[in-house]
């Protein structure tokens, strides 16, 4: 569960860089986002040493490879090659993901949900992950550059917004399956207590705090922006960890 939970992350972090214009962001930003994929590439890849065959560990190798000379090329004037190395890399952590998740999961389980909905579940976590995140690390960019136009900031809130209603679609289409064989009045269910944490702690709240997020930052309150984020990564975090031990105990994507 660690280990997807990683590859997501590096995933939606690498995958937001495609959003970003490289003329309007510090080239800074761009090291620290390579580092990080690199950093959580290595940690599921360790995490999932014994699981996965050789095919699996070339995909993870790549990534890794990909995402030095990402964090290289972007201490270089200019950045020959800068852009041409985004897609690469979030096309390697994309395969990663999609490979761990097929591979570690166990779909003879009963109550195992598809292999395209898993997929669309790691998928649409990531995005919300990355997303958050990688604003969050744009926030704090405007601590060295202060000048840095705010439209990357407004454009990543924008972008967790949808990701985080398209992830709100997909719970809400696992919930209502559920509901279909559970009744959401049977309080001995331990699913119906850890329900609320999931859908307040992991949907409502950040959407809440995204939006004053937003109003902070077109305002060019940037330091309040970052902060506000900082809850907001916290919360989406333990929404995902929720979500997944919920997919584990009932095999529905709540």
């Amino acid at each position: 569960m660690l280990a997807t939970f990683c590859l997501r992350l590096a995933c939606g972090m690498a995958g937001t860089l495609l959003i970003l214009s490289p003329a309007q962001v510090n080239p800074r930003f761009y090291r620290v986002q390579f580092l990080a994929i690199l950093g959580l590439t290595a940690a599921a890849a360790f995490l999932v040493r014994q699981a996965v065959g050789p095919a699996e560990w070339m995909v993870f190798c790549l990534t890794m490879l990909l995402a030095i000379i990402g964090s290289l090329v972007w201490t270089l004037e200019g950045a020959p090659a800068g852009r041409a190395v985004i897609p690469l890399t979030f096309a390697g952590t994309l395969l990663a993901l999609a490979l761990a998740t097929t591979e570690l999961h166990d779909f003879s389980e009963g109550n195992s949900p598809g292999r395209l909905w898993l997929l669309i579940d790691e998928f649409t976590s990531a995005a919300l992950l990355g997303g958050t995140f990688t604003a969050m690390l744009m926030g704090h960019s405007y601590l060295v550059a202060p000048a840095m136009s705010i439209s990357p900031l407004l454009r990543l809130l924008a972008f967790f917004s949808v990701t985080a209603l398209l992830r709100i679609l997909v719970a809400s289409t696992g919930l209502w399956f559920w509901t279909r064989e559970h009744s959401l009045a049977n309080l001995q269910d331990e699913t119906v207590l850890w329900l609320p944490v999931r859908w307040f702690v992991g949907f409502v709240g950040p959407l809440l705090l995204g939006w004053m997020a937003w109003q902070a930052a077109k305002i060019r309150s940037t330091q309040s922006a970052t902060g506000i984020l900082y809850v907001v990564v916290i919360l989406c975090f333990l929404g995902e960890l929720t979500g997944q031990l919920l997919l584990r105990s009932t095999g529905y994507i709540l």
